[in-house]
């Protein structure tokens, strides 16, 4: 039986938060944002749960519970996902199995929609499956760029894309099951050669498609789910969220 694993991204400071403490220890209706996601990759049977840490890591280990399935490594400097991800790759060595990257920022992702990716990711044998939202306003997310087909071929960030990309509509959520040899692979190959010099996880995207393997998508519904905390302000609306639909997230 395939294993299942996590990493949960949790590295960042959140200046938009206005405070010095880790923005993923922040609580939404009583518990702290990361233990929220912890939850949820716990509900997926995760064998190995990895938290990357960085601004204040003793803070966020700390309010993590402890757990013999959950390890953390310290992302020494913010060089953008990929390199969140790189940091990892010592745990992941012989790791064979299906891997989740989740974000420490985003409370309120149902455990039902990861198995959902992961049933369509084994399904089709891909190599990569991101969940995609359709946006009429995509704002500031990275764009999904399709082939004639209608298959995933690439993820532009917003600050890389050309005009026409940016009227794309179907974004990146940034939530992604990997198959974990194809990612640790594949990483190997990004660069930093962007508008912001960092090492984007969406490159891998690219490099496994040119290497013949397959990436698949799957659509989310409720946007909610996906939304990200940047700020005190969008924290109380996704609590205001939570507890009108407790049961839904809940269940």
């Amino acid at each position: 039986m395939n294993k299942t694993a996590a990493i949960i991204l949790a590295a960042g400071k959140g200046t938009r938060m206005k405070s010095d403490k880790p923005k993923v220890i922040f609580e939404l209706a009583g518990k702290p944002m990361i233990n929220r996601v912890v939850d949820t990759a716990n509900k997926i049977d995760s064998d190995l749960i990895v938290v990357v840490v960085g601004y204040k890591k003793e803070q966020v280990i700390n309010v993590v519970p402890e757990n013999e399935n959950i390890r953390f490594v310290e992302q020494i400097e913010q060089n953008g996902t990929g390199h969140a991800v790189m940091v990892t790759k010592d745990i992941f060595h012989d790791y064979k199995g299906d891997v989740f990257i989740l974000c420490g920022d985003v409370p309120l992702l149902r455990h039902k929609t990861l198995e959902k990716i992961q049933d369509h990711h084994r399904l089709h044998n891909a190599s990569c499956t991101v969940l995609t939202a359709v946006m009429d306003d995509a704002l500031k997310y990275g764009r999904i760029v399709r082939n004639s087909e209608g298959e995933v071929q690439r993820i532009v960030e917003f600050k890389d894309a050309a005009e026409e990309e940016k009227k794309i509509k179907e974004i990146n959520t940034g939530i992604y099951c990997f198959d974990a040899e194809d990612l640790f692979s594949a990483l190997k190959n990004i660069n930093n050669n962007n508008k912001q010099n960092e090492y984007y996880l969406t490159d891998t995207l690219e490099i496994l498609n040119k290497n013949n393997k397959l990436v698949t998508s799957v659509l989310l519904d409720d946007m909610v789910e996906a939304s990200g905390v940047n700020s005190r302000e969008q924290l109380n609306i996704l609590e205001a969220e939570f507890i009108n639909r407790r049961k839904h997230f809940e269940e």
